[in-house]
């Protein structure tokens, strides 16, 4: 089974990264759903060490609006949702659900702080990756960014629970208005090489 030309074309080929969004609502069933698709992508050991905030309220976007860069804050701002896509680096201690055919799993990583955190960063970045694709099935546009202060986020939102930041995503309906022309993108021989 693949997925028709449409459907590559609303996740990948036509999708955009959006910077001014529409004043629609998005329903907390709706982010129910969006997190029912995503936490199914794949992770290393079935580590899921993503963790997500899903800022919704005039309160929320004000404690977030400090740790912004001044270029990401309008559209931060006037997002119906920003996701924080944060990891938790004690993930692990949750394998003993999420990995129970191998009971010693838990083990890798208490004994290996490195191995704690690379897994923890890369995993968290994979399933940030598939919160983007499942709210684009859903039909709502994304907007990812970088441009903010981890420290500052992590000190509002996670003082209580030891989450790390990694990046936001702007999620609703997007206005093409604020959308660039798309830029070039590698070439095969450029970016693969078949060994």
């Amino acid at each position: 089974m693949s997925i028709d030309a449409a459907g590559l074309d609303l996740l990948f080929k036509e999708a955009r990264t959006h910077n001014k969004w529409h004043d629609r609502p998005i329903a907390d069933e709706t982010l129910h759903a969006l997190y029912d698709i995503l936490k199914y992508g794949p992770t290393s050991a079935n580590s899921s060490p993503a963790r997500f905030v899903f800022i919704r309220t005039k309160e929320g976007k004000d404690k977030l609006a400090p740790a912004l860069s001044a270029g990401n804050t309008e559209k931060t701002m006037s997002a119906p949702v920003t996701a924080i896509v944060a990891y938790d680096p004690k993930f692990y201690e949750k394998l003993p659900t999420l990995f129970p055919h191998n009971p010693d799993a838990i083990s890798w990583f208490t004994s290996n702080d490195s191995l704690a955190a690379t897994t923890a960063f890369r995993n968290g970045t994979l399933q940030g990756a598939y919160l983007m694709i499942a709210a684009r099935s859903l039909g709502l546009d994304t907007g990812a960014m970088s441009g903010f202060d981890n420290a500052k986020v992590d000190a509002a939102f996670f003082a209580d629970n030891g989450w790390r930041s990694n990046f936001l995503v702007n999620i609703g309906h997007g206005d093409p208005e604020g959308v660039f022309t798309r830029s070039p993108r590698l070439a095969f021989e450029e970016a693969v090489i078949l060994a």
